[in-house]
């Protein structure tokens, strides 16, 4: 029943009528958007100049520092994803899966490549699980450390206080995001006011500090650490970790807003915050136990915390919010089985509630904040899977730009290199940290990639064996004499992969029940690669022989499937589906491995038991419970 297509079909996106302002737009984007991002002057400088750098805590490699920040945040956050990765949009859907399959169909006449680029997509979508356990671990660990500064008898509280605030987050994910919402964007812009007031009131004291404005600082910062550079590379890139997200949430807000957002309040404030941290390291190297907190006079400390902890949350709810839209996508895309969700909103269908991927996600990040216990020893895993993603979106972007928008070839060639060679440095800094903690997201996205690999080319083999031991509809439906049957005056809806084969439901109710319905549509659901299919293109209809009708639904990746809703179009194609004279009927498939050119042995088990744990069909495809008739059927791979 759930089958992805290509087959570009009219989008729309269900934001093109929305009548908020661009004012609250930019506001709800800062909220959302940049919290992850925001967070990262919680640790970034402290750990440039941890002793495993070799970075000399002196004024000229402090300028040097700051300089790469800043200039890391201009090319790759400003002109790589602002100015121009924001503008490679799928109907106006962003993210690793949208650009996916954005990229999958500019090349669809070459299907070797497509298949390389849809794997190579959904391997950089894998890797953002792995963000997922960190960031929210990083942000709220390097929130706590706080209590550190306040007074050092705290320290033993600072794991603690992090599990405790994790679990109350995760717990409040079940009553959704839309009150909490709205006050993310107030907090947020408070977040950066106080990053750029505080730091500026560092920089009037070390006004020396400014110098780092200059690039070629951080050229000569950057050149002068010979090996070493990979070293305080894999810390710089902590002040990019979120500009993924930039991406990612487009779709919520539209290109503008965060671009206003961005320019206007999120850089100037991250940019003063690490000018003015500088400036403080270079009048008090002391402080280099924890300059976030430096930056403050003691007795504000404490309001200090508490901001910095909301931001934290904050940061940690944008990451689990995109968990949870990115495997909605993948379900819908044909990657992962279905599972459980929850709307939690009437109004904003982007709220949703997956409670697998919660808990999953809980566990995962309380066992990230046990075994590794600081943001000092989470900052070595921390990166590579970021990175990762943005050279994958580099790729991608490359086959968009150049097969999809026919943009000249040495313009693309040469905007690619000059992003690849960015991204090779960040990773190649990233890499070094594998030992220490990089191995885990990385290990994490490859058993993803795994599961999602193998889920999708399950379900191409269990369609080429209904297809090879099915009957045909149509040699079926010819030979029918409906005068022999049975007729129950009510429609029955047979929900199938294969639309050209009679349902295994169909006949088992010819054979035990000996009756056939008056009507029998033939259904089947079909995700396209594009984000939304409007309500005018969301059914297809076609009349057949002896009360049997054929009829394909089409959702795009990004829209809520409601089956009855859907069956409501027919009417002006000549079909009622009444409410309550409709019986559903569904086919659940046992997959039953067999040995043969299918996939490896362990891969079609694998396969088996995550068919045999998928979230329902009713639930999904919100059905109504008591209008629906499941019958098992094996079959063979």
């Amino acid at each position: 029943m759930q089958h992805p297509d290509t087959a570009p079909l009219p989008s729309t996106t269900p934001h093109t009528g929305r009548k908020q302002g661009l004012a609250a737009l930019t506001l709800a984007a800062i909220g959302v958007v940049y919290g992850d991002i925001g967070t990262s002057p919680l640790y970034t400088v402290k750990e440039i100049f941890a002793p495993h750098t070799g970075v000399p805590l002196d004024a000229p490699h402090l300028i040097g520092a700051v300089s790469t920040i800043i200039w890391a945040l201009m090319l790759v956050v400003t002109l790589k994803y602002v100015v121009l990765i924001l503008r490679a949009d799928n109907h106006g859907e962003g993210g690793g899966l949208a650009l996916t399959a954005l990229a999958a169909r500019a090349v669809e006449q070459r299907p070797a490549l497509r298949n390389g680029l849809l794997l190579l997509g959904v391997f950089g979508a894998t890797l953002f699980y792995g963000d997922s356990l960190i960031t929210p671990a990083i942000s709220v660990l390097g929130a706590m450390e706080g209590l550190e500064v306040l007074t050092p008898a705290l320290t033993p509280w600072v794991v603690p206080a992090t599990v405790a605030v994790l679990i109350g987050l995760f717990l409040m994910q079940r009553f959704g995001t839309a009150v909490v919402g709205r006050f993310f964007g107030p907090i947020i812009v408070l977040w950066f006011t106080v990053l750029g007031a505080v730091g500026a009131w560092h920089i009037a004291q070390e006004p020396a500090i400014l110098a780092a404005l200059n690039p070629l600082h951080a050229w000569e910062f950057l050149s002068g650490r010979g090996w070493q550079v990979f070293a305080a590379v894999g810390a710089i890139v902590l002040a990019l970790t979120g500009a993924e997200a930039l991406y990612a949430d487009m779709g919520h807000f539209g290109r503008r807003p965060i671009q206003i957002a961005w320019t206007s309040l999120v850089l100037p404030g991250l940019a003063l915050n690490y000018l003015g941290q500088g400036a403080l390291l270079i009048g008090d190297p002391s402080a280099i136990q924890n300059p976030f907190y430096r930056q403050f006079p003691e007795a504000w400390l404490p309001p200090a915390l508490v901001l910095a902890t909301l931001a934290a949350i904050i940061a940690s709810q944008a990451v689990i919010s995109g968990a949870y839209s990115l495997t909605k996508q993948a379900i819908q895309l044909g990657f992962l089985p279905r599972m459980r969700v929850r709307y939690t909103s009437a109004r904003e269908m982007g709220q949703i509630y997956m409670p697998g991927v919660n808990w999953a996600l809980l566990a995962g990040v309380l066992a990230v904040v046990l075994f590794f216990r600081s943001s000092s020893a989470l900052a070595s895993a921390y990166g590579i899977a970021v990175t990762l993603t943005m050279m994958i979106t580099t790729v991608l972007t490359y086959f968009v730009v150049r097969e999809g928008w026919r943009m000249p070839a040495p313009v693309a060639i040469g905007a690619t290199a000059f992003f690849l060679a960015i991204d090779a440095l960040l990773v190649a800094g990233c890499a070094i940290k594998f030992l220490d903690g990089g191995w885990f997201p990385l290990t994490l996205g490859l058993a993803l990639f795994v599961l999602m690999s193998t889920w999708r080319r399950g379900r191409e083999l269990l369609m080429d064996s209904i297809r090879r031991d099915g009957l045909s509809l149509q040699d079926f439906i010819a030979q029918l004499d409906p005068r022999s049957l049975n007729r129950a005056e009510r429609t029955a809806v047979y929900a199938v992969a294969d639309p050209d084969t009679v349902p295994q439901a169909l006949l088992h109710n010819l054979k035990h029940n000996q009756v056939l319905h008056a009507r029998n549509v033939i259904l089947t659901v079909r995700f396209h690669d594009v984000p939304w299919i409007p309500m005018e293109g969301r059914v297809d209809v076609q009349a057949l022989d002896h009360g049997f009708w054929r009829v394909q639904v089409n959702y795009g990746f990004m829209n809520t499937p409601d089956i009855p809703k859907a069956l409501e179009l027919t009417a002006s194609h000549g079909l009622a589906v009444p409410l309550f004279e409709t019986s559903y009927f569904l086919s659940r498939e046992t997959v039953v491995p067999t040995p043969g050119s299918g996939m490896a042995n362990w891969r079609e088990k694998l396969f088996a038991t995550m068919s045999h744990n998928a979230g329902g069909v009713v639930e999904f495809f919100r059905l109504p419970g008591n209008a629906v008739v499941e019958l098992g059927t094996r079959v063979p791979i």
